[in-house]
């Protein structure tokens, strides 16, 4: 009974691997000592063996010290010990393999040998064995050569190579390839399976010894095929088209990632892990921001806008109803893979535009979410922001679009933004991507239900990757272990619905592409009204371009990159809608003026001052700062009953005046009409 309680979850990994190296040490020296008709079943062990090792390791970095049922002295240092022991023992095997499979090849290429030789007369083994002393100095300046191609090829700056041979991919993460093929290498690895791409954008594990040097003139031919056109599909079938444009460079740019290439090698992460899409796009410009979404969009005569006209009757904006208009909540993830040690994990969130399997079609939305220490791979969202709840937490999302395109869907992209521990390297990774088509093939919409959608690894341009494929590896051949395996997959639990009557008129006063939180949809409906006012009543002429006086138009969409100003703004508008009439909450006029009053008393200087740190994504000390800034403010603001004490007070300094706090440029924020939508 003593010996099983002392006996805790690292000390059997710990016995586990112990057996495991007795077994790796007793195949080797069976290897060195066998003959050719082994080779087979020796191969067959090895790879068995390979796989119960890959096991023991995912147990090992799935432990933490608090499952231990008592105190472990040094943990740290004993798991990391375990690691570098199976990461050993994984090469080794690896190692292993090559050379069994090395002599397979030999064998067989001995024995056809052999055989079409057959018998030779002494007159023909005379003259061979002259001919082999004549070349006996051409023997050995081809060696040298090849010595020397042998060090080029490990030169780590050499990384474009050519197959000398066919290979079939053996097991999960092999990649497989034809002689003359050019392939791109990522990883030299020691063990000599080396991290390589081909042309199509694949990824795997090949061989060393099927490579050699590519020759300038097969770079050349290399080049001129550059721009040839590739066609792919993602998993739904929707082919994607002309690699080169503006959103595969960003997923060309960003596979070039060198930290999360280490990551994935050593095992950190999955090997379905990519560099965010969605966040590269998002760093790449504002073309995919809501801040620039929110803005009107001119008509391709760029003489009227396209989705903001006037209602003379009813003295507002005309609602715009679109052929896309739905509810999305975020409800849950399941089974996410967890990075490995070395890896913190800074924020977890699901990022979700529209999506048309080529292009993205709508700004980029974040929803963080929430998890417990105690269940990491499960992922909540919250149902319903209300009251002090950051909206970044709002699961509830509206989508609307008037894309005409049949493929149309929503792109989900799970993320994690990482520091890499031992680099303090800061980055964001995607956990898996889910496609879910709004309409079906004979165009109707998808029916208002709960999806549950598996998530695929890679980037939505990669098709059959799996975001863990040592989950598959370890599912055995019964019915019953692939449904268990099933059960393993990570997933994305969705819920879509209509918009209701309510929710739909609200809605048809935001621009004909948008996506965001259920949670502020009342503050962009009051923008986007005084942006009519603005563009449609109030101006002189229709032909006038000046600068248009008003600080919300000004400075409004920059809230929409700091969640935690429009927070201040949703909090200090709650608080003056409880002090309002009946009478006043139906008067649109007056709500718009109490709107603009509430702006200039809440964010409107808290955008200029010096005291709040610049927003930075997933830093807690950033976002802890800011908040306490932004808290004081409101609070002060309350008491004071307005803003003109603290703009007044020598206490407070504020950045230098820019004549952008209080000008609309006209000319430089209205979005051109993009026939992509």
């Amino acid at each position: 009974m003593s010996e099983r309680r002392a006996r805790g979850p690292l000390q059997r990994v710990q016995r586990r691997s112990r057996e495991l190296l007795e077994q790796v040490e007793a195949l080797r020296a069976e290897s060195a000592a066998a003959i050719p008709g082994q080779r087979e079943e020796l191969w067959l062990r090895c790879t068995q063996l390979k796989r119960l090792v890959e096991e023991n390791s995912n147990a090992l970095h799935a432990l933490k010290k608090a499952d231990e049922p008592a105190p472990v002295g040094n943990y740290r240092q004993r798991k990391e010990d375990e690691e570098k022991l199976l990461l050993k023992l994984s090469q080794q095997l690896q190692k292993l393999l090559l050379v069994l499979d090395q002599d397979n090849l030999t064998k067989n290429y001995a024995e056809d040998e052999s055989y079409q030789k057959g018998p030779l007369a002494e007159e023909e083994i005379e003259e061979e064995e002259s001919e082999d002393e004549e070349s006996e100095e051409e023997d050995t300046e081809e060696e040298e050569e090849e010595d020397d191609e042998e060090k080029l090829l490990d030169d780590p700056n050499v990384r474009e190579c050519v197959a000398v041979g066919n290979f079939d991919a053996q097991q999960e993460g092999d990649l497989t390839f034809v002689k003359g093929e050019i392939l791109l290498i990522h990883d030299k690895r020691a063990d000599g399976w080396w991290v390589a791409e081909n042309a199509k954008g694949e990824r795997g594990l090949i061989p060393r010894t099927y490579l050699a040097v590519l020759k300038e003139e097969e770079e050349s031919q290399e080049e001129s095929e550059e721009h040839t056109e590739v066609v792919d599909e993602t998993a739904d079938g929707i082919e994607i088209k002309k690699r080169a444009d503006s959103h595969w460079s960003a997923v060309r740019a960003i596979a070039e990632n060198d930290t999360v290439e280490v990551l994935t090698t050593t095992g950190a992460v999955p090997a379905g892990f990519r560099p965010s899409m969605l966040f590269q796009l998002l760093q790449e410009g504002e073309e995919f921001r809501a801040s620039y979404y929110l803005q009107p969009e001119l008509t391709p005569s760029q003489l009227a806008f396209k989705d903001l006209v006037w209602n003379s009757e009813r003295n507002t904006i005309h609602p715009r109803p679109t052929r896309v208009s739905l509810i999305v909540t975020l409800c849950s993830c399941k089974m996410i893979p967890l990075p490995g040690t070395g890896v913190r994990v800074l924020s977890r969130h699901v990022r979700l535009c529209l999506f048309n399997g080529t292009r993205v079609l709508s700004n980029i939305h974040t929803v963080r979410a929430m998890w417990l220490p105690t269940n990491p791979q499960a992922w909540t969202f919250s149902p319903r922001v209300m009251g002090i709840l950051p909206s970044l937490l709002d699961g509830d999302s509206f989508v609307r679009s008037n894309s005409l395109s049949s493929d149309i869907g929503i792109l989900f992209e799970l993320g994690i933004t990482y520091k890499y521990n031992s680099a303090g390297e800061k980055g964001e990774l995607s956990c898996g991507w889910a496609f879910l088509k709004l309409f079906t093939s004979s165009g109707t919409p998808i029916p208002s239900k709960m999806y549950e959608l598996v998530l695929s690894g890679g980037t939505p341009y990669e098709r059959g990757v799996e975001v863990d494929p040592s989950i598959s590896r370890r599912a055995g051949s019964g019915v019953f272990q692939q449904f268990m395996n099933l059960r393993k997959q990570p997933v994305l639990l969705v819920k879509v619905k209509s918009s209701s009557v309510h929710s739909k008129d609200i809605l048809n006063f935001l621009p004909e592409t948008f996506i965001g939180g259920m949670c502020y949809i009342h503050l962009l409906v009051f923008y986007r009204q005084i942006l009519g006012d603005a563009f449609l009543k109030d101006r002189m002429s229709m032909q006038s371009t000046d600068l248009i006086c008003n600080p919300v138009l000004a400075t409004f969409p920059q809230l929409l990159d700091q969640p935690d100003l429009m927070d201040a703004l949703r909090s200090a508008w709650a608080d003056k809608e409880r002090t309002l009439k009946r009478i006043e909450k139906r008067d649109q006029e007056f709500l718009k003026s109490a709107f603009v009053l509430v702006y200039h008393d809440s964010v409107f200087p808290l955008l200029c001052s010096t005291f709040l740190p610049s927003y930075k994504w997933a830093e807690e000390e950033v976002e802890l700062s800011r908040w306490k800034v932004i808290h004081d403010f409101l609070k002060r603001s309350r008491e004071k009953d307005g803003t003109l004490e603290y703009l007044l007070s020598s206490e407070n300094t504020h950045r230098a005046f820019d004549i952008s706090e209080l000008a609309y440029d006209f000319l430089g924020e209205v979005r051109k009409n993009n026939p992509r939508e």
